[in-house]
């Protein structure tokens, strides 16, 4: 289990007073178009107030920790890691609500869902598109929920360009569409100053990691 200390999630705490989880209107998402076909779909806030789903996910969520061959060492991911595969329950009611949300209204079913915990501003993951699989010749969706400390979202055109910096905060939503897995890459980079940490929640279609 990970252990935190009251200073990462003392700023998510759910007060008294509030209400029941639930999701803005998708339709409100601002389009963001890219290069090569790609485009985003952002919208802040999507999830209203979830502060304790943030604790309940820390607390609740299965987190485990994994080492990937990088040239000739083997090292740690520098975040925790869990993963729902398709047909399991997810650890907590919005999310599944969230998936269905999503699946309704992109004409998709979302169906698995990836969760990495950031545990600080040390914790990142590196450039790359969610490229086996379907992602990697056909059009797709992946959309990433964020809970907890604000992180940027860094993407870059594969082939040199404009990159793109999309800050995320707790409750914010962001849809990557079109050729974005093919055609872009994707970073959370490390961050210098004292953060606290923050939770993403990956949904994806069959047949996308």
């Amino acid at each position: 289990m990970f252990e935190y200390g009251v200073d990462m999630v003392d700023a998510f705490q759910s007060s008294l007073f509030e209400s029941t989880p639930g999701l803005a209107p998708l339709t409100a998402a601002t389009r963001v178009p890219l290069t090569d076909g790609a485009w985003l779909d952002v919208l802040p806030g999507w999830l209203a107030a979830t502060g304790d789903l943030f604790t309940r996910l820390v607390d609740t969520v299965p987190w485990h920790a994994e080492r990937r061959q990088m040239y000739d060492s083997v090292v740690g991911v520098p975040r925790l890691l869990a993963f729902y595969r398709e047909g399991a329950p997810l650890p907590d009611p919005i999310l599944l609500a969230a998936k269905e949300a999503l699946s309704a209204h992109y004409a998709t079913p979302f169906v698995t869902a990836g969760l990495c915990l950031y545990r600080d501003g040390a914790d990142s993951v590196a450039w790359h598109g969610d490229r086996i699989g379907r992602g990697a010749h056909s059009d797709t969706f992946v959309a990433i929920v964020s809970l907890g400390a604000t992180r940027p979202l860094l993407l870059r055109p594969r082939d040199g360009g404009k990159s793109r910096r999309v800050p995320l905060a707790h409750g914010d939503l962001v849809v990557m569409g079109g050729s974005c897995q093919r055609t872009w890459d994707h970073a959370v980079p490390k961050v210098r100053e004292r953060t606290g940490a923050r939770i993403s929640v990956q949904f994806r279609p069959a047949g996308v990691r």
